[in-house]
């Protein structure tokens, strides 16, 4: 099975919208199709920028916290500044636990400093791809991928879960 690192970009964006490749990740990790990694780091600003522009959608993010299997990565202080050597002092967590995580894909929407940087992707051991990439590379379409369960979900029954 595929393990994929995703970044708070992708979590924010499934998160967000019902529809879309960052959405068809995740399920895609519900059925248990992806192993999903984060970071604590990635959890934490998915619910601050949710909270900043759309607090309805953390009713969403809760729900697939409980429900979609993911492991949790850590990366050291020593590993986030080796990663800082190739990428910008922002992003050098992102890299850094992908690296810990030993996945072979970084999924991301943050094209200047992440994406089409094949040293760093050297660095981490991953491609760093976008969610549309994934699918592609996976042979999925979305006419393939299982039934939408949160398609028809609306945030208020989500509330009362």
């Amino acid at each position: 099975m595929t393990r994929v690192f995703i970044d708070s970009s992708v979590f924010f964006s499934a998160a967000y919208s019902s529809r879309g490749h960052s959405r068809d990740l995740i399920l895609m990790a519900l059925g248990g199709e992806v192993d999903l990694v984060l970071s604590r780091l990635v959890l934490e600003e998915t619910r601050r920028a949710l909270t900043e522009t759309a607090p309805r959608s953390l009713s969403f993010l809760e729900f697939v916290l409980e429900s979609v299997p993911y492991e949790i990565v850590r990366p050291s202080k020593r590993q986030v500044l080796k990663a800082a050597e190739y990428t910008a002092f922002k992003d050098a967590p992102i890299a850094a636990a992908t690296k810990m995580a030993k996945v072979e894909l970084l999924v991301t929407l943050d094209r200047k400093h992440l994406l089409g940087r094949p040293d760093l992707a050297r660095h981490i051991g991953a491609d760093i791809v976008t969610p549309r990439e994934v699918m592609e590379r996976l042979g999925r379409t979305t006419e393939t991928l299982p039934h939408n369960p949160f398609k028809y979900l609306s945030m208020d029954v989500l509330d009362f879960l």
